[in-house]
């Protein structure tokens, strides 16, 4: 058969995108994160793993609160995003409330996996619960080390958080029915950037704190102990499309790798790290990943 100029270059072209791999599917994630500190960190230690696996990753990092989140998986605008078990249980699922960590996550990997079709990975040993914490000298002066002893002296302390602190079921109300009532001297709700200016300033003795913020070191907190049992766990995970683990389970293992190095006290150095030292996320992430052998 004579071979005409159309056909050789048909053939031309087909040698081509085989040699440079056209001819094989490309990798790609979208990874989304919520609006602070250690959701950018986090993600981006996703984002640069996978990168490493050949993936094509492009980011929406910032979204918004957990409803925003939440509506960009389930609209397709991303594919993944790291979210907490107490959160996916109580604002996701707006199951009742749990305080044992394995239960928390079966409810929610269950529940995720049945409405909407996602995944929960490994959750991380950290904990970025709701807590309480107070200066170290106040804590010393007045003998105030765990919840309890707060609540015994609440008319004398001025408390600051966020606003929807005194609302909240894991909040002031849920604190009342665990530890009894009581009555504050103040509450002042206030952003998060400025909640513990306020205790340094001395304009409120406790502050609404989480388990992983990088101040609480910094700033030589006391975290009272919840003695009571009250907060639930806050473990962050990868929360990820079924269909994408399906395609390539080894995913799993690529991000579990980085998870279950994520404990309190790292994460609250890397947050600092960026909240306090102004250093960029990505960095941030990055150096953390080599210093663990995670990136080449």
């Amino acid at each position: 058969m004579k071979r005409t100029p159309g056909m050789m270059l048909a053939v031309l072209l087909v040698f081509v995108l085989t040699a440079c791999g056209g001819g094989a599917e490309e990798k790609s994630m979208t990874i989304g994160s919520k609006d602070f500190t250690e959701q950018y960190i986090v993600a981006e230690m996703y984002a640069q793993v996978l990168e490493q696996q050949g993936y094509i990753v492009e980011r929406k990092l910032g979204l918004g609160g957990t409803p925003v989140a939440q509506a960009a998986m389930e609209s397709g605008d991303i594919d993944m995003y790291p979210e907490y078990t107490g959160t996916g249980l109580l604002t996701v699922l707006k199951e009742p409330l749990e305080t044992d960590p394995q239960t928390v996550y079966e409810i929610v990997a269950a529940g995720y996996l049945e409405q909407f079709d996602f995944i929960w990975l490994d959750p991380a040993p950290m904990n970025n619960t709701q807590a309480l914490a107070v200066p170290r000298t106040l804590a010393e002066e007045r003998g105030m080390f765990t919840i309890s002893d707060m609540v015994a002296q609440a008319e004398d302390l001025i408390m600051v958080g966020p606003a929807e602190f005194p609302e909240r079921e894991d909040g002031l109300p849920g604190l009342m029915e665990n530890y009894g009532e009581f009555t504050l001297e103040d509450y002042k709700p206030v952003e998060k950037g400025l909640r513990y200016q306020a205790v340094q300033d001395g304009q409120a003795d406790v502050v609404v704190a989480f388990g992983t913020d990088g101040e609480i070191a910094a700033y030589d907190l006391v975290v009272l102990e919840d003695d009571a049992g009250m907060f639930p766990p806050y473990q962050v995970a990868p929360v990820i499309r079924a269909e994408l683990l399906e395609a390539d389970p080894a995913i799993a293992d690529t991000l579990n790798a980085v998870t279950v190095l994520l404990t309190n006290e790292t994460m609250q150095r890397l947050n600092y790290e960026v909240s306090g030292e102004g250093r960029e996320p990505a960095e941030v992430a990055e150096e953390f990943l080599r210093d663990n052998g995670l990136l080449e």
